[in-house]
């Protein structure tokens, strides 16, 4: 057992406490100095903007991350960090605080309209692959981001996807996405990919029968694909997932809850899932997660009704 913590966790650890005590900051906005209509212009101009704006600015635009407005939410705040993250524009000091106050957000309670933890989690997920491709963090920080993150999937219950005058919300899209690029991360291994498996199907169909529309299928396939590709998980444990997350939900055989509409939402969600699984299997060049999945998956699909 660790009785040490690197000074990067106690610092991530730390500033995630001050977020958690602290008021609801992230109502602020446009930013202090900043209006819809320059935000706007910041946008055209592909977030060009001075090295030393880019980083007060960034922590900032994580208050933006709730808002209702969808063009300040989505299109600015969410867009700017994404591209400053791909682009390697950001210091670790500021990716580790934006981690603590976004793993912070995911593991507390929703704002109102519902788009602070969903907009966390999709947020986390380009923190997450920041790691990914240069690594930044100590494994007891990625090991805190895996931890939160395989809690808040399952948690989602607000299943709000797209509005016209909100914009996306989309929670277990997000909370796919961000457990994809903690999948594809080498330094993830079977133990980590077992975990976010039990996260993934725990939403693949909905205790409550909510049915999926807005594409939430797909996305909770890719991490299993990706993780199907790290070659951690063998056939056979495959087989046993695919049984436990695909079937009826009451062990009563399907034909005894097709006459109900939260047992037709079931087969909905778990074809779907099932089907996109195998069709990017077939028609993908993964020869690694084909051999391990797909028989799994071609038994799931031939045992639904």
């Amino acid at each position: 057992m660790k009785t040490q913590q690197s000074a990067g966790s106690v610092i991530v650890a730390a500033l995630a406490w001050l977020v958690s005590i602290a008021p609801a900051a992230w109502a602020v906005c446009p930013p202090a100095g900043w209006t819809r209509e320059s935000l706007s212009t910041l946008k055209a101009s592909k977030f060009a903007i001075e090295d030393e704006r880019r980083a007060p600015l960034a922590v900032e635009f994580l208050d933006c991350l709730a808002d209702p407005d969808p063009v300040l939410r989505d299109a600015v705040a969410f867009e700017a960090l994404s591209a400053w993250l791909r682009a390697e524009k950001l210091p670790p000091a500021t990716l580790r605080t934006m981690l603590a106050t976004l793993l912070a957000r995911l593991d507390g309670p929703d704002d109102s309209a519902g788009f602070s933890r969903p907009f966390a989690a999709l947020a986390l997920s380009e923190v997450a692959r920041a790691d990914r491709v240069r690594p930044f963090l100590s494994d007891d920080e990625r090991r805190t981001l895996i931890d939160t993150a395989v809690r808040y999937l399952p948690s989602v219950r607000d299943y709000r996807g797209f509005e016209p005058d909100m914009g996306w919300r989309h929670g277990v899209a997000h909370g796919a996405d961000l457990l994809l690029q903690l999948a594809v991360n080498p330094r993830t291994g079977a133990a980590d990919h077992r975990r976010m498996l039990d996260a993934i199907g725990a939403q693949i169909a909905p205790a409550s029968g909510h049915a999926y529309v807005f594409g939430e299928s797909e996305r909770l396939a890719r991490p299993v694909l990706f993780i199907a590709r790290r070659g951690t998980i063998d056939s056979g444990e495959w087989s046993r997932w695919l049984k436990s997350v695909t079937n009826d939900g009451h062990a009563t055989g399907w034909e005894a809850v097709l006459g109900t509409p939260s047992g037709l939402a079931r087969r909905h969600n778990v074809g779907a899932f099932t089907l996109s699984l195998y069709a990017n299997l077939r028609e993908g060049s993964d020869e690694v997660g084909r051999a391990a999945l797909l028989p799994a998956v071609t038994e799931a699909l031939r045992a639904l009704p």
